[in-house]
């Protein structure tokens, strides 16, 4: 059954296109898996980003992350900042797994290279975490290699939403939350070019969830009387995807901006809320073995970077939304629960503008 997203109430989040599926995915090569688990206090689970299609040790891409508020875990953020490249598919998960999960990247990429560890370096695993100790019983470590691996060999171009893969259990402005995406088109001289946003959402109190400029947070807050308001302190992961030639430093710059994406739903950055922005261009491959010759890498100039800072704010901004518009109702541990924003919305007669 095909999910009813953001654009289906009659919302549309800024002025650029969007891609085909916006979704991470228009970004041609990047597919999208997840596994989720749901299990009585058990409410988790991972999701899988493939960066391209080929192998990504022997053809790493340019990238770059940006801490908007340093509370988390994330593992391998330290070498792509120093190298500038991503050499590993990129695996969401929550807080207690992202041992499992590195484990589980090691030897998906291990698998495919024998050279690791032998004639040639280790691997950099990138993993990134939200805690979803509320609705998950999270001390139980339910997820395994197992469910990495699987979430690996199953991405695709489509993009389920909402209380899925790693966003199982998470809780969004004291909502549901979980996986939600979005991408947008810009149109340079030279070419057009997608930005896709992906993000699991963990953050934010209900009264200050907005939607394109609606105050709906408060509006649900005044008219409801047993819903808890849950202080912010989880987190949110934004990976960002492009097709845009663009050197490291350049893709910083765009990262930096979604923030204002997230500031646009409500999010006033908590300092218990943990916000990582990881992102990676597909133009450029680094190949792993140096060739004789210089390496030459395209990339844009200052002047056209503009279009990509909207773009990666309208998407990211949209991807919120996605992911909390999407999630279902969700009881967990020790019989917490979640509404989902859309069936309230509903009770409550409340229409978006």
């Amino acid at each position: 059954m095909k999910q009813k997203r953001l654009r289906d109430y009659g919302v549309t989040i800024g002025k650029l296109e969007t891609g085909a599926y916006n979704a991470i995915t228009d970004v041609k090569g990047v597919t999208v898996g997840h596994v989720t688990i749901s299990e009585d206090e058990q409410q988790t689970g991972v999701t899988a980003i493939l960066p391209h299609q080929g192998n990504i040790f022997r053809e790493k891409l340019i990238a770059s992350s940006h801490v908007i508020n340093g509370f988390g875990k994330t593992i391998g953020t330290i070498q792509i900042n120093e190298l500038g490249t991503l050499e590993s598919p990129i695996v969401l998960t929550n807080t207690l797994s992202i041992g499992t999960a590195a484990d589980a990247v090691i030897d998906y990429m291990l698998e495919q290279n024998e050279e690791i560890g032998r004639t040639t370096g280790t691997i950099n695993p990138v993993v990134c975490e939200c805690n979803d100790m509320i609705l998950n019983d999270i001390r139980s470590k339910t997820v395994t290699k197992k469910h990495v691996l699987k979430a690996l060999e199953t991405t695709s171009e489509t993009v389920e939403e909402g209380s899925v893969g790693a966003g199982r259990g998470m809780v969004c402005y004291s909502l549901k939350g979980g996986i939600g995406t979005s991408s947008r088109q810009i149109q340079l001289t030279h070419g057009l070019y997608t930005i896709g946003v992906l993000t699991l959402t963990n953050f934010g109190s209900l009264p200050d969830l907005t939607i394109n400029g609606q105050p709906v947070g408060s509006q649900l807050y005044n008219s409801m009387h047993s819903l808890e308001e849950i202080p912010d302190k989880g987190s949110v992961i934004v990976i960002l995807a492009t097709d845009l030639p663009v050197t490291e430093r350049q893709l910083n710059r765009i990262l930096k901006r979604t923030i204002t994406g997230l500031s646009r739903t409500g999010s006033i950055i908590t300092t218990g809320s943990g916000e990582v922005v990881i992102g990676f261009s597909t133009a450029n491959k680094i190949l792993h073995d140096k060739t004789s010759s210089c390496l030459s890498i395209s990339a844009i100039y200052e002047e056209d970077i503009d279009l990509a800072f909207r773009a990666a704010g309208e998407a990211t901004e949209e991807a919120v939304l996605n992911s909390l518009i999407t999630a279902t109702h969700v009881v967990g541990r020790s019989g917490n629960e979640r509404p989902a924003l859309k069936n309230l919305l509903e009770i409550y007669g409340i229409q978006l503008d």
